[in-house]
């Protein structure tokens, strides 16, 4: 059974990005190594702050919908109540 991860990423200053992916790992290694071109590397965010995970990716992708919608305030909330010191969660990652 597949695994499906709704993510967030975040620069040194706090620029944040929402994504979705079935390999956290991978996909965060491309981030931290600006390996697609796009906002994340445009903005640096190189560090998984926070992640979710389910074998239905259909609530996977409304998950992101509805985070995508949050204002930045509650982004921040979530992502403290859990990771209040912003640690780079990528590390207890299996990095590819």
């Amino acid at each position: 059974m597949k695994t499906y991860y709704v993510y967030i990423m975040a620069s040194f200053s706090r620029v944040l990005y929402i994504g979705i992916t079935n390999d956290l790992a991978r996909r965060v290694y491309e981030h931290k190594n600006e390996l697609n071109d796009g906002f994340t590397k445009r903005y640096k965010c190189k560090k998984l702050v926070y992640f979710e995970s389910s074998s239905d990716v259909n609530s996977i992708l409304e998950r992101e919908k509805q985070l995508k919608r949050w204002r930045r305030d509650k982004k921040i909330f979530l992502i403290e109540k859990d990771n209040s010191e912003w640690k780079d969660l990528s590390t207890s990652l299996e990095m590819t």
